[in-house]
């Protein structure tokens, strides 16, 4: 009986949202640290590093090594997360949060286009249903719809915020591909996060933007930040990513900005306005279309060819023991 229960796969649509939860703590741990963008993406990538690298050790010893064809490949990944988390602050200081949030979640039509274009990956036809849906939502929740501050520089934060969401989306395409037909978690999250600290740190030294004496206190978020959000947020969405075609796992991830409100007025006491409760609303409704419809064709796939693992290997990364 045990035997069958951790054959069984997870839903990856239920990973993928439980992961988008995880990282919607972002913005407002991001906020509490109050550091300068370079800072931010390196330290929360870096201080990461530890545990993903005990677990990627136990997760190695039980399932082998990966080529190293693999581990660059997810390297590679992380240094375009480690430039999505940097010039996404800048797009929020330039052009402010709303607008910032409407272009850095365009991930959505970057990771649809270049699915089809490169992976030959058809959107399906409630993908494009839901799509407008999702994207009106977020325009919504962002705060567009009520008048806000002016960023201080509109053109460069534009151009910050669409190479923020280009950013994002080849990052979500090469760890797609690097985690394929692997059983592995821990191991490509570990060599994306170490990419993306890298980068994060040559970007913030060349921006000027790095601080290395940062307060204790901003260190404490940053470190929260990093087990939350980087650690088990995208482990649970590395585990969903190979399982789950590129558009709608793309389209589930924007389930964050909805969580990033309710935190937002939980946390920092920034209450919502009807709009953006609305566009929380309509982002949801069309997440959970889109991911009842995926989840209705979702077919079970032998353990040992299931790509990305199954909801089993999260709980075992920290040692749980396979019963006999």
């Amino acid at each position: 009986m045990s035997n069958r229960a951790r054959s069984a796969p997870a839903n990856p649509v239920l990973l993928a949202l439980v992961g988008s939860a995880c990282i919607s703590s972002s913005a407002v741990l991001v906020s509490l640290a109050d550091q300068p963008p370079g800072t931010t993406g390196f330290y929360r990538c870096a201080l990461a590093l530890p545990g993903l690298a005990l677990l990627s050790g136990a997760e190695g010893r039980r399932l082998g090594r990966r080529s190293p064809n693999r581990r660059v490949a997810a390297a590679l990944a992380g240094a375009f997360l480690g430039f999505d988390l940097v010039l996404w602050a800048h797009a929020i200081y330039d052009v402010g949060a709303g607008v910032a949030t409407v272009l850095g979640n365009l991930q959505v039509v970057f990771v649809a286009a270049l699915a089809w274009l490169v992976m030959r990956e058809r959107p399906g036809r409630n993908f494009v249903l839901a799509l407008p849906v999702v994207v009106g939502g977020v325009v919504l929740v962002s705060g567009l719809g009520a008048p806000s501050p002016a960023g201080t520089h509109p053109l460069a934060g534009a151009l910050y915020g669409v190479a923020t969401s280009i950013s994002y989306s080849v990052f979500l395409l090469l760890l797609r591909r690097a985690a394929s037909g692997l059983a592995h978690v821990a191991g490509p999250m570990l060599d994306a996060t170490a990419g993306a600290a890298a980068a994060a740190l040559v970007l913030g030294l060349a921006l000027g933007e790095m601080r290395f004496g940062a307060p204790l206190a901003a260190l404490g978020w940053l470190a929260t930040l990093s087990l939350v959000s980087q650690t088990v947020g995208w482990l649970f969405i590395t585990s969903a990513l190979p399982r789950l075609p590129a558009a709608v796992s793309a389209l589930l991830l924007l389930i964050q900005p909805a969580g990033s409100l309710v935190l937002a007025a939980a946390v920092l006491g920034q209450r919502p306005s009807g709009l953006q409760v609305l566009g929380a609303v309509l982002v949801c409704s069309g997440v959970a279309v889109a991911a009842l419809r995926t989840s209705g064709r979702q077919r079970p796939v032998p353990a040992a060819a299931r790509p990305g693992g199954d909801l089993g290997t999260v709980p075992s990364l920290l040692g749980e023991e396979a019963a006999g």
